[in-house]
């Protein structure tokens, strides 16, 4: 009869700590851009009221000559139209002609203090939920 040689099973140290390594390697590349994705459709939300905000803002300016000083005075008038989901996690604030801005509050996923700001003369959002300029 013929000896069988013992072969050993399962995976060596080396082996394992290799893929570890790949593991973290792929998960510091994979973590950033997760929390970027999270941040900006948490940020959709108040970018789109943002911007409803703004359409209402310029009908507003143009039947009474002046800018709304707040959300409230774009409701009252019937120009605008918050679901309460929307009022309960953000907080707007009217610079205008300038600014509209977006403060998220503690009923918001992300948690409270989260600022979007959309600027009129330039077009364009930031804070959070926007891309990082480098």
């Amino acid at each position: 009869m013929r000896k069988k040689k013992n072969k050993p099973n399962g995976f060596t140290m080396i082996e394992i700590m290799v893929v570890v390594v790949i593991i973290a390697i792929l998960a510091a590349f994979a973590v950033p851009i997760y929390i970027d994705y999270v941040e900006s459709a948490r940020a959709s939300e108040a970018k789109s009221v943002i911007s409803s905000i703004g359409n209402a803002s310029v009908m507003y300016y143009q039947t009474n000559g002046e800018w709304p000083s707040s959300v409230d005075d774009l409701e009252s008038q019937g120009q605008l139209d918050l679901e309460r989901s929307t009022k309960t996690k953000w907080e707007f604030e009217l610079q205008l002609p300038d600014f509209i801005t977006a403060t998220s509050k503690e009923e918001m996923a992300g948690g409270a203090g989260k600022v979007i700001q959309y600027s009129r003369e330039l077009g364009e959002y930031s804070g959070y939920g926007t891309p990082k300029k480098e």
